[in-house]
């Protein structure tokens, strides 16, 4: 099966800051019977070449020179089930949010917490995407992908293959380029068993109501209010979600900060580090509703960088430099982007 190129192709309504920039060749994959066209195309082999999911973890600060591919594979089956799990693969094009909710639907738990993250189900793994105590190498069973140096050849890589940790992985790394993300397999519980003790997700579902016993349901609910809440809709205001990590720092260096800011939110990690939160130091930096022209530092969840109309990625680029040189000249912590710049 072929597929088409378009070429000085627009890409503002493919990336959730809005930005105004063109790939010079674009295409999509629909059926994973183009992909050895695609590979054999002249736009593939000069590239360079950038695969595209939602568009959600992106801030295009120029025109893309190459060739840009937007997963756009789609489907759902089930592979397994018993009377304890149900094993569900779902295509990499998939949109992360409805994905979620149709399991819910089913009555199947363990992605209640990642609800209303944006993206794509292909782009989870790659990022190891979390929030509220949850990430996704929680419920990952396999990740199907595409070998791109050896024609597409199918390769499956088990969840110990992957090598997660915090916003990582071997697709991050080692396999960055090489491997596409086809698919991506879950194994879910039909038995539920709420993770509720992280963030405000305790007090959304006592103002729900259903603190006492809440159905996996209720907890996405109370997840998506929260984030509803907390973060702009990229719809109406440009955004990534949150644009850094939250970073993780030596126990001595997290001491001495906790010394002089008690306040400070931590979470002590296996290996003796602590993690800081990002949002708290740019908050406390003085940088919550911080704006430079249409690029701005959202005003109710400091994490966030939003474009405001007509910011150009590179606005948003030295807006995001501020940010970490004010964090780490009032704390001495550095702070890291989550979003590819491009």
């Amino acid at each position: 099966m072929t597929f088409t190129l378009h070429h000085d192709y627009p890409i503002r309504a493919l990336n959730t800051f809005g930005m105004d920039v063109k790939a010079a060749h674009f295409a999509e994959l629909q059926q994973l019977s183009q992909l050895p066209a695609l590979l054999a195309s002249d736009a593939y082999r000069q590239g360079p070449v950038l695969w595209l999911g939602g568009g959600s973890n992106m801030l295009f600060t120029r025109d893309y020179p190459g060739l840009i591919v937007r997963n756009a594979l789609k489907g759902l089956r089930v592979l397994e089930e018993n009377n304890e799990h149900v094993l569900i693969e779902a295509a990499a094009g998939e949109v992360w949010h409805h994905f979620v909710q149709y399991t819910l639907q089913q009555g199947w738990s363990g992605l209640e917490n990642l609800s209303l993250i944006p993206g794509t189900v292909g782009a989870s793994p790659i990022q190891n995407i979390g929030a509220y105590g949850v990430e996704v190498k929680d419920t990952l069973h396999e990740v199907v992908c595409a070998d791109l140096q050896q024609g597409g050849a199918e390769v499956v890589l088990r969840n110990a293959d992957c090598r997660f940790a915090y916003r990582d992985s071997v697709f991050k790394r080692e396999l960055a380029g090489r491997y596409l993300v086809t698919a991506v397999r879950f194994r879910l519980a039909k038995q539920f068993t709420p993770r509720t003790g992280y963030g405000d997700i305790g007090r959304m579902l006592a103002e729900m109501g259903c603190a006492e016993a809440p159905t996996a349901l209720q907890v996405s609910q109370a997840v998506i209010r929260i984030r509803q809440s907390k973060l702009p809709d990229p719809t109406v205001l440009g955004n990534a979600g949150s644009f850094f990590k939250n970073p993780i720092v030596p126990a001595e260096q997290a001491a001495a900060l906790l010394a002089s800011h008690p306040a400070l939110p931590h979470y002590p990690q296996a290996d003796g580090s602590v993690k800081l939160a990002a949002g708290w130091l740019i908050e406390q930096a003085g940088l919550k509703g911080y704006r430079d022209g249409d690029a701005g530092v959202h005003d109710r969840q400091a994490l966030v960088l939003v474009n405001h109309g007509q910011a150009s990625g590179s606005q948003m680029r030295a807006l995001a430099e501020h940010v970490c040189a004010t964090v780490l000249q009032r704390y001495g912590v550095q702070l890291e982007a989550e979003p590819i710049v491009l």
